[in-house]
């Protein structure tokens, strides 16, 4: 049965537990995976593989079509969570790791794609003195592995991740709107919040507003300029959005999980994925692989 909506507002996470960014994260199911480590050869990277490059020795170009190439040296990394096809070249030789990243598709594709194709963080820059620590650590998991290793490389991973996210976040080079600019903001963060933990209840405006401290239109007005989108469609899409996860990933009847994502009936949630996927939710389910996850 669909969980009653009640008043959310008011079993909302204390204080300290309000964490937008968290949220969308968990959203996605970020996870690190697999570790790999390069030389001198030049490496081709197809397109939906979410990495991570991290130099030790050397210099790196990557290309990315579309893109100015990116040069690295030793310490510097950077995160492709977009999953932009790409080449990494040598400069005449360099050392690098290579982290792979496994995503839910479908959910994590808005999401990364507010992201530039590269984020990179410079090893001497005052604000990633935490990025020697982590290399260090994930290179002594990688070259000598012991009991366990293989979670490290994956937590390790996701601290890199997010370490990015937040330095690249605090630099001001936003060139496009999106959830992390919301994320990041005191005032939207637990609205953000709301949506993603409880994404079948019906969030109006006001309620929405409530969380933040904010006007009606105030709320409307600033959630519209950091996400690119107004609320209310921002709601609806990460409403189909988890249906989406949950017909790939689970056996619920459809009508279940329509209720789940808080719409009255399978016919309204039926049309309004249909206009969103292509298909109804029966037929979409069929062609889509169940429980995989993407790179």
């Amino acid at each position: 049965m669909p969980q009653e909506p009640g008043n959310f507002a008011d079993s909302l996470p204390a204080y300290g537990e309000q964490d937008a960014l968290s949220d969308v994260l968990q959203a996605i199911h970020l996870q690190g995976g697999a570790v790999r480590r390069r030389m001198d050869t030049v490496e081709r990277y197809p397109a939906g593989t979410r990495l991570l490059h991290l130099v030790g020795a050397g210099r790196l170009r990557l290309e990315t079509d579309g893109e100015p190439p990116v040069e690295l040296l030793h310490g510097d990394m950077a995160l492709l969570a977009r999953g932009d096809a790409h080449v990494a070249h040598p400069v005449p030789v360099a050392e690098w790791v290579t982290g792979e990243f496994h995503v839910e598709p479908l959910v994590a594709a808005p999401l990364l794609g507010v992201l530039p194709a590269a984020i990179v963080i410079r090893g001497d820059a005052r604000t990633a003195a935490w990025l020697p620590l982590s290399r260090d650590l994930l290179l002594a998991e990688v070259t000598r592995p012991e009991p366990g290793a293989r979670v490290m490389v994956s937590r390790l991973l996701d601290l890199l991740f997010i370490r990015s996210l937040r330095t690249w976040a605090a630099s001001g080079d936003e060139t496009h709107p999106g959830w992390l600019t919301a994320a990041m903001d005191p005032a939207l963060g637990p609205a953000l919040t709301a949506i993603h933990r409880h994404p079948g209840h019906d969030w109006p405006v006001d309620e929405l507003a409530r969380l933040s401290s904010l006007s009606r239109s105030a709320f409307a007005a600033r959630f519209t300029e950091s996400v690119g989108e107004p609320p209310g469609a921002y709601v609806q899409r990460r409403r189909l959005d988890h249906a989406a996860h949950l017909l790939r990933s689970t056996a619920e009847p459809v009508g279940r999980i329509a209720g789940r994502v808080g719409y009255a009936s399978e016919a309204a949630f039926s049309r309004a994925f249909s206009r969103a996927y292509g298909s109804s939710p029966r037929v979409w389910r069929g062609t889509a692989s169940s429980g995989s996850m993407d790179r």
